[in-house]
């Protein structure tokens, strides 16, 4: 398990394991390839960042992730993996996503994207993403840095 403190000094718990952090996920949040590149959305208030957000009632996490996929970027998973999840707790109202990894069939135009301007495509992540003003903070903690290594070392893409 990795704890570190995000960007707002919130702490995080990381695991890859499967057992459950300090409360089940009630968020989640997608890595996604298409071909080569990095899928990701561009939220309209926050900036690039991967696909991700509440698990409504009745849904699975997998439902969930699969929804909201579809909805930001309009893209069609061919198959997704669980790889962990994390909690982040700033002392008011903790919450725990799941995180995936997904590859990707096919992105199909939508008309609306919900809270979101659409797909984005990039063939490689900056280097330096935590200066990158138009990324999403969501995008500049170690869980990313932590969850790309998990990707590559597994050999997930």
């Amino acid at each position: 398990m990795y704890t570190f403190k995000d960007l707002n000094g919130c702490l995080v718990q990381l695991s890859f394991s499967n057992e459950i952090l300090i409360e089940e996920a009630s968020h989640v949040w997608v890595i996604c390839s298409y071909r080569d590149k990095w899928l990701l959305t561009n939220h309209s208030e926050r900036g690039f960042e991967f696909p991700g957000g509440k698990v409504e009632k009745g849904e699975t996490l997998e439902e969930a992730a699969i929804r909201e996929i579809q909805e930001e970027t309009g893209a069609v998973v061919l198959n997704m993996t669980c790889i962990g999840q994390y909690h982040v707790d700033c002392g008011h109202i903790p919450f725990s996503k799941k995180v995936f990894y997904a590859q990707i069939s096919s992105i199909n135009p939508e008309n609306s994207y919900f809270e979101t301007k659409g797909p984005v495509l990039m063939s490689k992540l900056p280097d330096r993403i935590k200066e990158d003003e138009r990324f999403s903070f969501i995008m500049k903690d170690d869980v990313l840095t932590y969850c790309l290594d998990y990707i590559k070392k597994n050999q997930l893409c």
